[in-house]
């Protein structure tokens, strides 16, 4: 057995070890968690609604439980909250059977309608959940989300009577009714749809007028009463959820019937965006005051303790939930380090027992060493670059093909990276199963000096400054330098670089704060879909701003198609237009480097870098016997 010793100190730099020695004195006299590793930044929120990282979603999955979860080793769906459930013969109705001794942090039961109330939560336009489309194969679901009325169908109406105007999602007095008729103020009717202006949250400009009991009562959204005594203020006026393919005809038994069959739905259910919320704690405390330590109520095998900023998130056992007795790990502590130097420092001197990136650097000697607390395993995920479309002269797709073929990706993988990253031509990895990627342009200089020169800037004359964003990190950052040097001696072009934090860069992403950008997308589930939707028009995580008909309408209806082998072609076919638009630059696929001590078990690789901790335990025994070494 190979040692987890000190073999790595001359490889590492002095200042990341005295940086690991600080940090380790930071820490106090605090009892070492059973299990600790190093979750690389500072989370967003345990919201899952709220979030769509991967450090969040370790967090989330670790205090949460959806209905299903996932195999540790196949990821293949496995019985979580729900025990069991039944898929009806045309496969468009799920029916999860939950657990008799499912319970939240605070020993209350976790009933049916937790699942409904927080799905319903999760699909408002209040919170405007970047991943609520994942929900929109409910009948009713994507309505209810963006918005969509039709005159004749039943809608809801929130009025303006909230207990507490603070609170997010704490909702006022709600009734129902028909929808009769949308009137434009100003004049003019909309008989037809209502998309509210787009469906983006702005309807203040509209009386909705509904039968509510036989009665016809007008409504318009807004904060303030309505100056025309004939007009109710009102905050929301939406599909009514009592339609949408979401109930729970009793505590343990909930019913999602879909518009259409979706294959991988079952996959979707151990996807911690789409785990349950307290729903006592959340109108009680409000968004984002119900997820401190000291207020959340969770339904995982574990639950907060306490967090301190820019230092740790400790999580204890949960002694309510339904499977503690084969939860092994007492307590947990997250480590919100961002330099992965440092990381494997306090790796190597027994302070963590995970880290979830080796420093590249050092990559070739820990690879050449044979180490069993070491591997590098492919994960369906990527490394690539946005493009704003709506920055000139990026909204110009030969400029945006020139640039991509302008960057020699095999150079990044082989001086930076060191990995065995694989350089990408596609948004989806080739390991996705059944599936077979379009590929963009390959590397070319000479072709992309064409392309730029008949874009109006030969030789980069011209061409304003490109900036780069990215969030702050030691790999991120040498491969933005060198696309730099890339971009400059093959094109001509001046590149300004620009860091942020993840959670600044993130949010510079969303508002179009940016030219191009970093990114990186690790699969929700094994399909191509979960690559390739997030660049349709109607999708939040879509921060190109790109938008094409043809590419949506491929989308939509590989989602309608039954037919495996059909529905392949049909997602190849809108990469293909993905690929050749380039609102997005593939770089390379991911090869994920770590180190796990080898008196940890239960601890598997598998393609989503996903590792549930309630199955993981320590060897006390050799986790001894390899400290006296």
């Amino acid at each position: 057995m190979t040692s987890t010793g000190r073999t790595l100190f001359p490889y590492l730099a002095a200042g990341a070890m005295i940086a690991a020695v600080v940090w380790s004195l930071s820490f106090g006299t605090l009892e070492r968690a059973d299990f600790t590793f190093v979750n690389s930044t500072e989370i967003k929120s345990v919201d899952p609604a709220m979030v769509t990282g991967q450090p969040e979603g370790r967090i989330i999955r670790t205090i949460s439980e959806g209905l299903l979860g996932w195999d540790p080793e196949t990821l293949a769906p496995v019985p979580g909250v729900a025990a069991s459930y039944d898929v009806s013969d045309d496969k468009k109705t799920y029916t999860f059977h939950l657990r008799d001794d499912a319970a939240w942090s605070n020993g209350e039961p976790v009933t049916a309608d937790d699942f409904s109330y927080s799905f319903r939560r999760f699909l408002h336009p209040e919170i405007a959940a970047e991943y609520a489309y994942l929900l929109w194969d409910v009948v009713g679901a994507e309505d209810f989300s963006t918005m969509r009325l039709e005159v004749g169908q039943p809608v809801e109406i929130e009025l303006l009577d909230r207990p507490e105007g603070a609170l997010p999602f704490a909702p006022g007095r709600r009734i129902s009714g028909v929808l009769k008729e949308v009137i434009e103020e100003g004049g003019g009717t909309d008989g037809g749809a209502d998309n509210t202006d787009g469906g983006n949250g702005n309807g203040t400009g509209k009386v909705y007028v509904v039968d509510v009991g036989g009665t016809e009562r007008r409504f318009r959204r807004g904060d303030v009463p309505s100056a025309d005594d004939d007009v109710e203020a009102c905050r929301w006026v939406l599909r009514d959820f009592e339609t949408v393919g979401i109930r729970a005809p009793d505590d343990h038994t909930l019913e999602i019937t879909l518009k259409h069959p979706v294959l991988y739905f079952d996959k979707l259910m151990g996807f911690y965006p789409l785990f349950p919320v307290n729903r006592t704690c959340v109108e009680t405390y409000g968004y984002p005051a119900w997820t401190k330590p000291e207020h959340i109520v969770s339904n995982g095998p574990f639950q907060l303790k306490f967090r301190r900023i820019r230092d740790r998130i400790r999580m204890e056992k949960n002694p309510h939930y339904w499977g503690r007795d084969d939860v092994s790990l007492e307590t947990i502590d997250a480590l919100a380090v961002e330099s992965v130097t440092t990381a494997l420092n306090m790796y190597m001197t027994g302070e963590v027992d995970y880290v979830p990136e080796v420093p590249r650097t050092i990559l070739q000697e820990i690879q050449a060493q044979g180490r069993e607390d070491f591997s590098a395993e492919p994960f369906l995920a990527n490394y690539h670059y946005l493009f704003n479309v709506e920055k000139p002269p990026l909204d110009d797709v030969r400029v945006r093909r020139a640039i991509n073929m302008a960057i020699n990706k095999q150079e990044i993988v082989d001086t930076v990276t060191q990995g065995g990253e694989i350089p990408a031509r596609s948004i989806v990895p080739p390991m996705v199963s059944g599936y077979s990627a379009a590929e963009c342009d390959a590397y070319d200089p000479e072709a992309a000096r064409a392309l730029l020169a008949e874009a109006g800037y030969p030789g980069g004359k011209g061409f304003p400054t490109l900036e780069i964003l990215y969030n702050t990190h030691e790999t991120h950052q040498t491969v933005a330098e060198l696309i730099q040097a890339q971009l400059r001696n093959e094109l001509g072009i001046n590149v300004g670089l620009r860091n942020e934090e993840w959670g600044t860069c993130l949010n510079s992403r969303r508002t179009g704060d940016f030219m191009m950008c970093r990114a990186g997308w690790i699969a929700d589930y094994d399909d191509p879909n979960t690559f390739l939707d997030m660049f349709m028009t109607s999708n939040p995580n879509n921060h190109t701003r790109w938008s094409d008909e043809e590419y949506d309408r491929l989308l939509e209806e590989a989602a309608e198609c039954e037919d495996p082998q059909q529905r392949m072609q049909m997602l190849h076919d809108a990469e293909a237009v993905l690929m050749s638009e380039m609102p997005v630059v593939p770089l390379y696929q991911y090869v994920r480097p770590t180190m796990v001590q080898p008196y940890v078990k239960g601890f598997y690789n598998n393609a989503l870098d996903v590792h549930p901790l309630k199955y993981v335990s320590i060897d006390k025994e050799l986790k001894r016997e390899l400290a006296g070494h």
